[in-house]
């Protein structure tokens, strides 16, 4: 019974370690858009998060971490939506790299659950803010600089976790 109340505190302190990570990489480097969002380094914890914890932990760490960092710059109105689409993207990069590494060797897997997850961003915000602003063509003038993030993110999140975090023993699946 130790052991099982160990591990379940060391994830549940691995959630939250994450998710302040996320906030903080979220908030650290604001590039500004047109669009009056920014491009930033989380979604690269985000799938970061995900392949380190699996799909439910991971899901808490990015989708908390993120939707904080929204209320945190004054994105109030952002952070019930980034909360799920985070959480979402990182359920798509845990289930997209499951997928994708029985057919693939690690590197281009990760590379091709990155992708999906930053499309469910992509697309995640583009409905959104659709809805937020009652237009679909508002709601695209988010898409190009949305796809700059997605890209960033997932070659930072793919090259981080080969270099250096899959040395890292796995916490859970």
């Amino acid at each position: 019974m130790g052991k099982h109340k160990n591990d379940k505190l060391r994830i549940l302190t691995m959630t939250a370690m994450l998710a302040a990570l996320t906030t903080v990489a979220t908030l650290v480097i604001r590039i500004p858009t047109v669009t009056k969002g920014y491009i930033n380094l989380g979604d690269t914890i985000v799938s970061l998060s995900a392949w380190l914890l699996g799909p439910a932990y991971g899901a808490a760490a990015a989708g908390f971490g993120s939707a904080l960092a929204d209320i945190i710059a004054g994105y109030t109105v952002y952070a019930p939506a980034t909360l799920v689409i985070k959480a979402l993207m990182a359920v798509a990069a845990w289930y997209g790299y499951a997928a994708a590494s029985k057919r693939l060797p690690s590197i281009p897997a990760r590379i091709a659950a990155a992708v999906v997850a930053e499309l469910v961003m992509v697309v995640g915000y583009a409905a959104f803010e659709g809805v937020l602003y009652g237009s679909v063509e508002a709601a695209w003038l988010s898409v190009t600089g949305n796809v700059v993030q997605g890209v960033f993110g997932a070659g930072a999140s793919v090259a981080l976790y080969e270099t250096v975090l899959r040395r890292l023993p796995r916490i859970s699946k």
